[in-house]
């Protein structure tokens, strides 16, 4: 990916990985936009960051995402950045009862926000010379922590539709990335200064190092052996899956 040149827009934006991501492309001349459901943080880092702009979105609600995504291509016709990065992380038990509510905010979150968004996008996008979508999902994504099964379980299906996806625009303009997080000192949980989480700063550095390089995964090392779980070759294997059911199609009654 390009670092400079660009017009973004970041999920998100206004905390934790999002925030840094954005302060880190506007330090190089981008045009960012940053969206999320906290107008008064969303201002905050706009303020910080003069140049920078804003839009209050819910990620959860279709509706607010067409509008939003009608709106900003009307306003930056030269967007060719999309960063799906807002997502939530409650903790859960697979072996005791659901909170139903709680899974459908997650799922809608953290998986149908980021396909919803790449959707009401794509057609734009595709317009233009050079483009990129990224997924930011995470290493449980490959290794599923027990007590966020759900949260795990979206990250990896988040995953699935990124292989799917770069399949899918590889004849295009369209590059797509993801993003696969260990864990961060964010308040995605809670900021505590934990040991084992990875400084934001650092994350952040090591991320904007190996995107201009970037053509599947934007990794940073200290997720190297969990993401090798199933094997760095998966990219070869999805892709001459779908190229063998392309050039000899499924027949379909």
């Amino acid at each position: 990916m390009q670092l400079t040149g660009n017009t973004l827009l970041i999920t998100g934006g206004a905390s934790g990985i999002g925030r840094g991501l954005a302060e880190a492309f506007h330090r190089l001349g981008n045009q960012v936009i940053i969206a999320g459901r906290r107008k008064a943080l969303l201002d905050e880092v706009v303020r910080a960051n003069p140049g920078m702009d804003a839009v209050e979105l819910d990620i959860t609600d279709p509706a607010q995402i067409q509008q939003v995504a009608q709106a900003l291509i009307a306003k930056y016709p030269a967007l060719n950045v999309v960063i799906n990065n807002a997502g939530v992380m409650p903790f859960d038990d697979a072996a005791g009862a659901l909170d139903d509510a709680q899974a459908v905010r997650l799922v809608d979150t953290n998986l149908l926000g980021p396909v919803r968004l790449s959707a009401a996008f794509i057609a734009h996008l595709r317009q233009q010379p050079r483009a990129t979508l990224i997924h930011n999902s995470s290493v449980l994504a490959f290794v599923p922590l027990a007590s966020t099964a759900l949260y795990s379980a979206t990250k990896a299906a988040l995953h699935s539709y990124a292989l799917s996806q770069r399949f899918t625009l590889r004849d295009t303009s369209v590059e797509v990335l993801e993003i696969a997080p260990p864990w961060v000192d964010t308040d995605l949980i809670h900021k505590s200064g934990d040991p084992r989480a990875m400084p934001l700063d650092q994350f952040i550095a090591e991320i904007m190092a190996k995107l201009p390089e970037a053509r599947t995964e934007v990794l940073v090392d200290a997720v190297l052996p969990m993401r090798a779980n199933p094997g760095p070759q998966e990219h070869a294997l999805v892709n001459g899956f779908n190229e063998a059911l392309v050039t000899h199609p499924i027949p379909v009654a």
